[in-house]
Order: structure tokens, then sequence, then C-alpha cells
């Protein structure tokens, strides 16, 4: 039979019988497909497949053997038990290219990281420890003011002030005027984003303008303390399109710097990085010592004082929790 023949007979069958252009290979990756874990509750870990939907799935004892959790992010393999239903069972994780602990997530791109220009007032030295958490785990960092519609242009003008010098992407946003959001929508696409920042300063608003189909909950601002309720209860990954997905994670008010050793403190810090082996003295940690370049660059206003501040209260604290 001539090879023209052979092909011709194939391709009509194929046509008779679709299915039989499915290779073997292919039939093993229906029922093992590769997706990621969206939200985790009670037990059950829900995995977005692009173009098939989310499974509700769980994971095999292998897991609970070997003391691994699966969390919200991670890219898992999965089998299918129930196609109509939308059921199966997470079967093998993919290496994470990083992980935070509080939040609890996985394989994070960058860190979106909103705080309100007023109403509440922005807590700098929470928002710095939030910025040195995320040097020290080298995720990249957008920084989001939002309720400039509420907000005057001093209270705007010292936060570019403060963070003019970081190198941080930054937004002033407004979710009631919807003021930037195409700009906030580019930086986001194709990554994976966590979005954090205390309650009250509009995460959940400026989530439903990313996005139509899930309608976060908002919650108003108590002015008896000025700061809002919380309305997420666990960490989920929310699709905003092809590859793009945004994580919103529980309201925090507190971020700690643990695993964090002193000398390493200043390289979380990127003002100070166009100083670096500009000092007097090999090794200087920028606290006392005489001709500290970025001391001398704090004075100079080319690092702001307020960053510099909560950088030597930082260091200070590190340097008393290796003492105990």
């Amino acid at each position: 039979m001539s090879r023209i023949r052979r092909t011709a007979e194939r391709i009509q069958a194929e046509i008779q019988d679709p299915d039989s252009r499915i290779t073997r290979t292919e039939k093993e990756n229906i029922a093992a497909m590769h997706g990621k874990i969206v939200k985790g509750i009670a037990g059950f870990y829900y995995v977005h497949i692009v173009e098939s939907g989310v499974y509700e799935c769980k994971a095999k004892g292998i897991f609970r053997r070997d003391g691994i959790k699966p969390l919200v992010g991670d890219d898992a393999e999965i089998e299918i038990l129930d196609e109509k239903e939308k059921e199966g069972n997470i079967v093998r994780l993919l290496p994470r290219k990083n992980e935070l602990i509080r939040p609890a997530v996985a394989n994070i791109d960058q860190a979106l990281i909103v705080f309100a220009v007023t109403e509440p007032k922005p807590h700098i030295n929470l928002l710095n420890r939030f910025l040195v958490t995320m040097e020290n785990r080298e995720i990249p960092v957008v920084l989001c003011f939002n309720k400039t519609d509420i907000a005057g242009n001093p209270e705007t003008d010292e936060l570019k002030e403060i963070y003019a010098a970081c190198g941080y992407p930054v937004l002033f946003t407004s979710a009631r005027e919807e003021k930037n959001i195409e700009d906030l929508k580019s930086l986001l696409r194709g990554k994976t984003t966590a979005i954090a920042g205390p309650s009250g300063v509009g995460k959940s608003s400026l989530i439903n303008l990313l996005q139509s189909e899930i309608r976060m909950e908002t919650g108003s601002v108590s002015r008896k303390i000025a700061r809002g309720r919380h309305t997420t209860r666990h960490s989920e990954l929310i699709v905003l399109g092809d590859d793009s997905y945004i994580m919103d994670t529980p309201g925090f008010s507190s971020l700690y710097i643990d695993d964090l050793q002193k000398e390493d403190l200043k390289y979380c810090f990127p003002e100070f990085l166009p100083f670096e082996g500009m000092c007097r003295f090999n090794g200087c940690s920028h606290i006392h010592e005489p001709g500290c370049a970025v001391a001398e660059a704090v004075e100079a206003g080319r690092i702001h004082r307020i960053r510099y501040r909560d950088y030597v209260d930082m260091y200070h604290e590190l340097e008393e929790r290796k003492r105990y």
C-alpha cells in the first residue's frame, strides 16, 4: 500500500472517529492534569486548570505522611475522579519557587502592597516591615496607595517623598473614582500577585475592579479606631486572565522579621545599594560607624529619614533577639 494511500485512509478514519487522533500519552494526560491551587478550605483544595475550570480536590495521604501541606499558589498535578462533578485528587506538587509563612502562600511573582493615603492613615513602620520581608524573600513589590479621592496633596506628596529613592513602582489610586486602575491592571498582567495590606484600605474594592467573576465583600472603616473590618477570611487566588492571578490574603496587623540576621538587614533597603562599598569601614552596619556613606546620604536628603529610622529600629530589634 502506498504512503499516500495510507495517509488518505488515516485521515478518513480520523474524520469518522475523532478520538482515534488521541495518543496514549494524551489519554494519560487527560486523567492527570496540571493546574494551580486557588483556594484551600477544611481539607479541600480547589485547583484551576486553564480552559477546564476549577476542580475540588483532596490531597492524597502521601502528603500527610511526608508532612507536606499544599498551599494556595502551588502548581499541582491532579487525577480526575469525576469530570462531570469536577472532582479529583492532588497527586503531586511541583517544586515551589518561593513560599511565605504569614500568609501561607507559594509561587508569588510579586506582591501588591496596598495602603490608604488616609482613613486609615498609613502605618509607615508596618509598611517598611512588609517591604523588608519581601526583599528578604526576593519577591518584587508594587506599592499602591489608595483613596486619593479623599486625600489632600500634602499627604500624597509625603508618601512620594518617602519612597522616591526606593525604586519600587508606586501607584496612587482611587477605587471609588476608578483612578489609575488600567495602570494597575498592566502591572499585574501575566503574573501571580499577592495583594496585602491592613484592613480598611480598599483591597477588596480594588479586586472587584480588576475582575468581575468574584465579588469581594467590602468593609467600612470604624471611625472610633480608624481601622477597617476584616473582610477576607482565607487566602484565595482569583483568576484575572490567562496566567494572571491575584491572591487576596487576610488582613494583617503585624509582621515579624525573625528569620533575618541583623547583618543582612541593610540589603533589604534598596536605597542603600548605591552607597555600598563607599563607607570608611568594610562591613559597616550603617548604625554608628564614622565615615558611613549611608548616614551621610541621610543627612544630605538622598535617603529619607523615616526609612533610615525604621532601619535602625529593626536592626536593634534583631540585635536584641540574637542576644536572647
